[in-house]
């Protein structure tokens, strides 16, 4: 088995331990950083997204290999820096102003990370104001807003009025999701896109970075 293999190997069993030695392994045979982000680390995570999605693995395991994959891009940081190696993209993510809910945040700024995007993350009760701040003060292709409850729902159309009336609205793409969001909703407030669960909003992220930057 190739070492580039055993790397995406060990990321999907979540061995962070094993993932810290086998990175200096294949950076010592010369391998490129790159190479070893994309088809060691970034591969592996992409198969547990596809499983996530799929209901063949589950919140723990999808944790602990983004844990994982954490100890490798930790390692790989100056590498890949001093090499210029740009991440896909740069997104913003929080759970709206009055939502102090974050596990479904953070379940999907991990599945971005595991597709190569930067994330700056806001954290929870963030306010229209802040996201479009980060928007444009981090350069941001993607706002991502996450809310559970009903009631803190409308602040994501805000968020989209603000981006409007700040000039930046063809700028950026604005994504929602939680458990009460709709497709029908997303539509309604003018969002760009709604999506179901983690993987699938990685992938629609991943999308929208590669079309603001061709």
């Amino acid at each position: 088995m190739s070492i580039l293999n055993e790397i995406s190997e060990k990321l999907m069993l979540g061995k962070a331990k094993d993932i810290k030695e086998l990175i200096p392994k294949a950076l010592e045979q010369g391998i490129d950083p790159k190479k070893i982000l994309e088809e060691g680390l970034l591969a592996g995570m992409s198969v547990i997204g596809e499983k996530f999605k799929n209901n063949e693995v589950y919140v723990p395991e999808v944790l602990i290999a983004a844990r994982a994959m954490k100890a490798g891009t930790d390692i790989l940081k100056p590498y890949l820096v001093s090499a210029d190696v740009k991440p896909a993209g740069r997104i913003c993510i929080g759970t709206v102003k009055g939502d102090l809910h974050d596990i479904g945040k953070n379940l999907v700024k991990m599945m971005m990370e595991g597709k190569g995007i930067e994330v700056v993350d806001l954290g929870v009760d963030v306010s229209p104001e802040a996201f479009v701040k980060a928007a444009k003060e981090q350069n941001c292709q993607v706002i991502c807003c996450s809310a559970l409850l009903t009631t803190t729902m409308g602040i994501m159309k805000d968020v989209v009025d603000l981006c409007v009336a700040e000039g930046i609205r063809d700028k950026v793409k604005i994504m929602v999701g939680g458990a009460p969001i709709t497709d029908a909703f997303c539509k309604s407030i003018g969002a760009d896109a709604y999506t179901s669960d983690a993987a699938s909003a990685s992938d629609v992220a991943l999308e929208f970075c590669k079309q603001a930057n061709a």
